[in-house]
């Protein structure tokens, strides 16, 4: 395989190794911290931003600098703060009376559409008693053969040939085709699908608004559901749709906005999330062949690897909440009103919590982690996307066992809350 540059020359990509998953001159240190008994005074320069581009494609320093200096953190520019250590997000979580959802969970204005995400209880809790029967231990494990089936497709696909975009030819299939599978949309249109959600998540460099691209894959993903639950009114099926569809909150059958709503948070979030997360598995095990090597020699850490993945890398790097009554975390007093993200991806690698955090440890098992969130609003889908995850890794190790990406065509995704890549080059040695 020639024709890329080697890691170790290239200057945006550290050579893979041991050391930090950051680049050492910018990766926080190991050395101990001690929790501050009074909240402590960020330096002029600490700007935590999650629009722009730089901070988004390496937030991991910025990160630490939070949980050290402003653990409770106020950005006056975007009107938000920000909350970095693991037990004030994990409180936060648990928390849904003082930090509510109803108010949206980005810093974008609220979606109109009645979303599980941004309900609060009692209606939250209703609604989701109604969606977790479409996401059973049984109903996940029945997908596994359409899992692995579909896998096996577009991995065959690859036979004939040694490089590809994985984003594009794998990682960005597998997700859409087993989401679309269990709402029952037809294999024709999951490209057009893949591409409207796509487009709805990205941002331009320090712009939080939706681009128009976006808000055009909204309005497209909304009206494509809206036509196919008129469709299936007269034949719900036995599919998530149909689960869905046969459902009744109160004693009455949801109307179809509350239909349209589910479907279209399902679509995104079945496709976007565990999309990014495979792809960003495989970017760290190119960056650390030691860990890809103990995988392949012992495919039983693969699932141990799916979580340290999550904690490491997950695809979710934080959400938002509205506090409802003036709150005092660390010294520092949020008012009624204001917006706090909650940074899941710093609190994943807090150093009082994970020893040696910036460190990608395939057999770690960090139980602790909260990659998924917790609480009320922890993911309905994280069975699915774990599963999901471990299957293509099998896959691919046995697929692409020395791959190699291409630093130079990496493209991240620009977004306030998803890290991961949008193109992913990237050659192997063929079999």
């Amino acid at each position: 395989m020639t024709g890329w540059p080697d890691r170790p020359e290239d200057p945006a990509v550290p050579a893979p190794t041991d050391a930090p998953t950051e680049s050492p001159t910018d990766a926080p240190t190991n050395a101990p911290t001690e929790s501050p008994t009074e909240a402590p005074t960020a330096s002029a320069s600490l700007v935590y931003d999650p629009y722009d581009a730089a901070t988004g494609a390496d937030p991991f320093p910025v990160y630490a600098r939070l949980r050290r200096e402003a653990p409770v953190y106020r950005n006056d520019a975007l009107g938000f703060w920000a909350l970095a250590r693991h037990d004030d997000v994990l409180e936060a979580l648990h928390d849904p009376d003082t930090y509510c959802s109803r108010h949206g969970i980005t810093l974008e204005p609220r979606s109109p559409l009645p979303l599980l995400l941004t309900m609060d209880p009692p209606e939250h809790t209703r609604m989701r008693a109604v969606l977790a029967r479409g996401f059973t231990p049984r109903r996940v494990a029945d997908m596994e053969p359409t899992m692995r089936a579909t896998s096996a497709k577009y991995l065959d696909r690859l036979r004939d040939v040694d490089s590809c975009d994985l984003i594009a030819d794998y990682c960005g299939k597998l997700p859409m085709d087993v989401i679309s599978a269990m709402l029952g949309v037809p294999e024709a249109d999951h490209a057009q699908l893949r591409s409207w959600t796509d487009a709805m998540i990205e941002r331009e460099d320090g712009n939080p608004d939706v681009t128009p691209a976006g808000i055009e894959g909204a309005t497209r993903i909304y009206q494509y559901f809206s036509d196919l639950v008129a469709e299936r009114r007269s034949a719900p099926g036995d599919d998530l749709l149909g689960t869905i569809l046969a459902a009744e909150v109160d004693g009455e059958p949801l109307d179809d906005l509350h239909v349209v709503s589910l479907c279209f948070l399902f679509i995104i979030a079945g496709n976007e999330t565990t999309t990014k997360l495979i792809g960003n598995a495989m970017h760290l095990l190119w960056r650390h062949p030691d860990q890809r090597a103990r995988l392949y020699d012992d495919p039983s850490l693969v699932a141990d690897a799916v979580e340290e993945t999550l904690r490491c890398e997950g695809s979710t790097q934080q959400v938002a909440r509205t506090l409802t009554c003036d709150t005092t975390v660390r010294g520092v007093t949020m008012a009624e009103g204001d917006k706090v993200l909650l940074l899941l991806g710093s609190a994943n690698r807090d150093e009082d919590v994970f020893d040696d955090p910036e460190r990608f440890v395939v057999d770690r098992r960090p139980t602790g982690h909260i990659a998924f969130g917790h609480g009320i609003h922890v993911c309905l889908g994280a069975a699915m996307a774990r599963l999901e995850t471990r299957i293509a890794l099998e896959d691919l190790l046995v697929a692409l066992p020395d791959h190699e990406l291409d630093p130079d065509g990496l493209v991240r995704i620009n977004s306030g809350n998803v890290r991961g890549f949008a193109a992913m080059p990237v050659r192997w040695t063929r079999r």
